[in-house]
């Protein structure tokens, strides 16, 4: 279905709507692009909400830019509106990593493929904890595989937040882990080789590490009890 947002060139199909925003592709400069919208929130009073999304569009936006800079492969940031609420950036042609280990599940596991991207994963949220940024929804839906380099591209950060706390990071990793378990078990211990990659590439993976084993049992005590 292709829509008309005024302010914005071309049409927009919408591709993905969740409860904060809505995706869309479209075209910035004759380049094939990404649009995402935040949208208001009709509960909260209209002056109130639009600060709340300008507030949230614009972090996302660093964090977006800040996760480049310490080396972490992300969609080029276009353009922000902050009176339109969107961001717009580049269009990575490439699948998603849960449609590559669903394939896997499917078809059957291509090692040297799979322990790549588990390695460039760990790699990557080594290099984001180091620099003192949390994810926030580390899944592989916000992981693609760029098609002409096989580079890792990290999307969707608008959960992510600075920080340096140890439990931040554990709790982004365990979100990770607990996605693989639910989506991709049939890839085996993929976890494994993430952690053995962000294990070489954090300087701060210790203390991390041990938090992570912390949440893990509180996990489990949880799900015990529930």
């Amino acid at each position: 279905m292709e829509i008309k947002l005024d302010g914005v060139e071309g049409s927009l199909v919408l591709i993905k709507q969740g409860a904060e925003a809505r995706v869309f592709e479209s075209t910035f400069v004759g380049r094939r692009s990404i649009v995402k919208e935040r949208f208001s929130k009709k509960y909260r009073h209209p002056s109130l909400d639009s600060k709340l999304t300008v507030k949230r569009l614009n972090a996302e936006a660093r964090c977006m830019t800040k996760a480049r800079k310490l080396g972490v492969s992300t969609p080029v940031l276009y353009a922000v509106d902050p009176l339109l609420h969107t961001l717009t950036f580049e269009f990575v042609e490439g699948q998603a990593v849960k449609d590559i280990f669903l394939d896997f599940g499917l078809q059957g596991i291509v090692e040297e493929r799979l322990n790549d991207i588990a390695t460039q994963i760990g790699d990557a949220i080594g290099k984001l904890h180091d620099g003192g940024l949390v994810h926030g929804d580390l899944t592989t839906s916000n992981m693609l595989i760029r098609n002409s380099t096989n580079q890792l591209v990290l999307i969707d950060f608008g959960l992510s937040f600075t920080s340096t706390l140890p439990e931040d990071k554990a709790v982004d990793l365990y979100v990770l882990e607990r996605a693989l378990l639910s989506m991709h078990s049939s890839c085996g211990n993929v976890m494994d080789k993430i952690l053995a990659a962000y294990r070489k590439s954090s300087k701060q993976w210790s203390s991390t590490l041990n938090k992570l084993a912390q949440v893990r049992q509180r996990g489990r005590k949880r799900t015990m009890v529930g």
